[in-house]
């Protein structure tokens, strides 16, 4: 029998594409081996989030440079995105530890090989700020080096790739111009730069703290703690339905609060706050809203209207063959920092690599047909899943605790994403070791991808008793499940996911 969905062996890329942004981990064990940085497990690893994971052409390329050039020898290299970037990061680490360098046009910075404490804040802080160079960037600096004989060939788009993208993005952000809308190098990157440029908008207004709605990714939950002038000025408020909360919180202080950040749906929980009353709230007291639909993809939301900046990864759905890495940063024109933010964005914004800009405007032309295709199959499989008896607990953007939410902000009522987050009864392990699906990172894939969500973003808290009881608190089973739906027939999905329930 021939079946779409068979085992992937450990560290098998996602596609398969040396710029592929998922890689397999088919067994919990891969998963723990992985978050331990296990060499019995990494060893397998030829890709991973961009992110998280240095890809191997970015580390050929160091290993090139340390090798070519002798200042730089025996230095532990991190190479950025941009010669801004690498400044940003010699003033995190201190210019005592770090050095920036500029090498036949690849940016970066040399570090002692022996300090390991700051070669883990470096890889921190560029996870965060969406620093790392692009692996199409360090393919082309191989080649020029002959390090690599040639580019390996791909998709491409051959005219102008920024204004393809923007054609394809403006018609779901209404009102806005060409001018609104700014590309970033990554999602997170996009967060970041929102996040600054408002941050110092409103500090020159007495206003520092920043109020986290909702579990969110957590890049975006580091960044508020990490870079809020003090750690009073970083306020969560976990509940995304609580805007009562929020509410008593503006009340009391809203002179000193400079925005907000929420996710529209959440990540993992999938859950979406009242967006109009949030956005009310926000324009009475002065603050200022950041939107993130990634989610669900912007395609399929109008948030615009409600938020001052729009953010989001194009990672997910736009480019949805899996193999580049880009985001975007999108002003509401009717804001009343709309000409402010225009200015500074640019500045907080690492540029998108010319051969990534091609590569997803090849795509995303694509994204309307790919995203009918996984809506026609979510509604069936959240359907098999709630009524399996092996499930415990199923959350999607249908879910009865925030549907009301989502639809007032979906396009269509088909506009329900991909993303399917569920609990099963009994042996997380046993389940996901028997699953044939593609088990990885991230989302909005063409091919159907699932995660031990919680495992891979929050190690510290699954790995302990403890760490499991305040997940649990907070209404975050640690064993959660993360199914983004492909384009697969849905029967297909449903096949494997009943087979490794049964």
């Amino acid at each position: 029998m021939n079946r779409v969905f068979q085992p992937l062996p450990l560290g098998q890329r996602i596609p398969a594409s040396e710029h592929a942004v998922s890689c397999s981990l088919p067994a919990m064990a891969d998963v723990h081996g992985y978050e331990r940085k296990d060499p019995n497990t990494t060893r397998h690893l030829t890709s991973g989030y961009p992110r998280f994971v240095v890809n191997p052409l970015s580390r050929q390329l160091a290993a090139h440079l340390a090798e070519r050039e002798s200042s730089l020898r025996g230095k532990s290299l991190w190479l950025t995105s941009s010669a801004r970037m690498a400044s940003a990061l010699v003033a995190h680490l201190g210019p005592a530890e770090a050095n920036a360098f500029l090498h036949a046009g690849v940016n970066g910075v040399a570090l002692r090989g022996d300090d390991t404490d700051a070669a883990s804040r470096a890889k921190l802080f560029l996870q965060h700020l969406g620093g790392f160079i692009s692996s199409r960037e360090a393919e082309d600096a191989l080649v020029r080096f002959g390090a690599r004989k040639q580019i390996d060939p791909e998709e491409s788009f051959a005219g102008d790739a920024a204004a393809e993208i923007r054609r394809v993005l403006l018609p779901a952000l209404p009102g806005a111009a060409a001018s609104d809308l700014f590309l970033a190098n990554s999602g997170m990157n996009a967060v970041y730069g929102a996040f600054r440029a408002l941050s110092e908008i409103q500090a020159a207004r007495g206003r520092t703290r920043w109020i986290q709605l909702g579990w969110l990714y957590l890049d975006t939950i580091a960044l508020l703690k990490k870079f809020t002038p003090t750690p009073s000025d970083y306020v969560p408020i976990l509940d995304v339905f609580d805007l009562g909360a929020l509410e008593k919180l503006f009340a009391a202080e809203g002179t000193r609060i400079a925005g907000v950040i929420s996710e529209v749906p959440t990540n993992p929980l999938i859950q979406t706050p009242d967006v109009g009353r949030l956005a009310a709230l926000c324009r009475q007291h002065g603050v200022r809203l950041v939107l993130d639909p990634s989610m669900s993809s912007v395609l399929n939301l109008n948030v615009l209207p409600h938020a001052d900046v729009v953010v989001g990864s194009l990672t997910k759905y736009t480019a949805s063959e899996g193999n580049v890495i880009a985001g975007f940063a999108a002003v509401n024109p009717s804001g009343p920092d709309a000409g402010e933010l225009r200015r500074r964005l640019p500045a907080s914004l690492e540029p998108v690599y010319s051969r990534d800009l091609a590569a997803l405007a090849a795509q995303i032309g694509r994204t309307s047909s790919v995203l009918e295709r996984i809506h026609a199959s979510v509604p069936q499989v959240v359907e098999f899943l709630r009524r399996h008896p092996g499930v415990k607990d199923v959350f999607w953007t249908g879910h009865p605790a925030s549907r009301e939410n989502y639809g007032r902000i979906a396009r269509h009522e088909r506009a329900v994403g991909a993303m399917i987050s569920f609990t099963v009864r009994g042996s997380l392990e046993k389940f996901y070791d028997r699953l044939r699906l593609p088990k990885g990172p991230s989302f909005g894939m063409k091919t159907t991808l699932i995660c031990p969500f919680m495992y891979l973003a929050h190690y510290d808290l699954t790995s302990t008793s403890e760490g499991r009881a305040e997940l649990n608190r907070l209404g975050l089973d640690p064993d959660l499940l993360r199914l983004s739906v492909g384009i697969e027939p849905a029967d297909e999905v449903i096949g494997a996911l009943a087979e490794a329930l049964d």
